[in-house]
């Protein structure tokens, strides 16, 4: 069985920073691609971040030059470096990964941790 468990949310003034944390656990061979995604009230889940095994990275537009996304492949962790947060970054965050657990390669998420940007 695999986990995936968030931390570091919470409430921070506009332009301010956060540092999300996700750590993986369980029955992992490896993991391919990690992200993170938000939904925002009344919206659809929408992709942050993402980086594959190789450490590359992708950005969704609206956070670009604020963001960092990183990887430790050694400790399965992923995390978010947030800065500049803007109130429209409010949301509950979600870490997900790609995980072979050597019986199969599936998707897995996390519980969600909250972000409120107050302005």
């Amino acid at each position: 069985q695999v986990h995936l468990v968030e931390s570091g949310g919470g409430l921070v003034q506009a332009g301010g920073s956060l540092r999300l944390s996700c750590v993986a656990s369980g029955s992992i061979v490896s993991i391919n691609v990690m992200a993170w995604y938000r939904q925002a009230p009344g919206k659809q889940r929408e992709l942050v971040a993402s980086t594959n095994a190789d450490r590359s990275t992708l950005y969704a537009d609206s956070v670009k030059g604020r963001f960092t996304i990183s990887r430790d492949n050694t400790k399965n962790t992923l995390d978010l470096q947030m800065n500049s947060l803007k109130p429209e970054d409010t949301a509950v965050y979600y870490c997900n990964a790609d995980i072979n657990t050597g019986r199969s390669l599936r998707s897995y998420w996390g519980q969600g941790t909250q972000v409120t940007v107050s302005s």
